[in-house]
């Protein structure tokens, strides 16, 4: 039996969070079990009273139990993750998944990737492929980005513009197995438990964005690798909050979370001296 904590994330979630609990909630009871914690950040719609009808609906037919934070404002993705984070610390569950609202999840896929955790303890993040409900497949596994790739993409030039794609996103959209990347967009993570309590929290300097990016460069600077899974797929209706409106309040935190991050792990145009630290660590991670 696979023992396993979500930490979901809602904000004016209404028309997706009652098919994400429910697909968790849904999971082989025979296989996998353990707790599911939803932080919600001050929703103003229905959201609270999706989770409570989805609660109730499946009440007693699940390996899942459920407890539901509210909070009375939108603290972002990472303070309202962190409580969830901390909650689960003292469970027994032995993998975390930090999941989106707007994703759904099968049984498959989650025991694929805690499979592949569980087989090589050098992996330290792992996240499936994801499409939405078109089979339009995103690529959610990409490089870790640099100031000039930032720019290429901003920039009012087509050709710019592709570059800075392509300096994105390497890994091809078919394939097999894992393969290692920069970083995997947070909409599903999942990772031993361990690897919270050694390397800690995600950053609460950063409001919205980019908490991925920095939590996977954490992942690396402590020796283990983020990798990509070809071999389990879930569906995840993606936002895009960010790219909704070009002044907004999420691409003002973006900016300047980007911007902290930087300075942080002290890289601007190349990703060498991060490169650096992850193969120096990674001979001491314990095998």
């Amino acid at each position: 039996m696979t023992k396993i904590g979500f930490v979901i994330l809602t904000w004016n979630s209404e028309n997706c969070i009652y098919n994400c609990l429910s697909s968790v909630f849904s999971l082989d009871s025979s296989k996998l079990c353990g707790k599911i914690i939803v932080i919600d950040n001050g929703s103003a719609d229905r959201t609270v009273e999706q989770i409570s009808k989805v609660i109730a609906d499946h009440n007693g037919k699940s390996g899942f139990i459920c407890d539901v934070h509210k909070l009375d404002r939108n603290c972002g993705t990472t303070v309202s993750r962190n409580i969830g984070l901390r909650s689960l610390i003292n469970d027994d569950v032995d993998y975390i998944c930090i999941l989106d609202s707007d994703t759904i999840v099968n049984t498959d896929s989650i025991l694929t990737l805690t499979d592949t955790l569980e087989n090589d303890n050098m992996i330290g993040i792992i996240g499936p492929r994801m499409k939405d409900r078109h089979s339009v497949y995103q690529h959610s596994g990409r490089n870790l980005p640099t100031l000039t790739e930032k720019l290429c993409k901003v920039m009012p030039v087509n050709t710019l513009r592709k570059k800075g794609i392509q300096m994105e996103v390497s890994i091809p959209d078919q394939g097999h197995g894992c393969v290692p990347v920069g970083y995997l967009m947070s909409a599903c993570w999942v990772m031993r438990k361990e690897l919270l309590l050694e390397i800690g929290l995600l950053d609460e300097k950063i409001f919205y964005a980019p908490e991925d990016v920095d939590y996977c460069i954490c992942c690396q600077k402590a020796g283990y690798s983020v990798q990509y899974c070809y071999d389990a797929e879930i569906i995840h209706e993606w936002q895009r909050l960010s790219r909704k409106k070009l002044f907004s309040k999420h691409n003002f935190e973006h900016i300047k979370g980007l911007v902290y991050m930087f300075f942080k792990h002290k890289y601007l145009f190349n990703t060498e001296k991060i490169e650096k630290i992850y193969k120096k660590n990674r001979k001491s991670v314990k095998r």
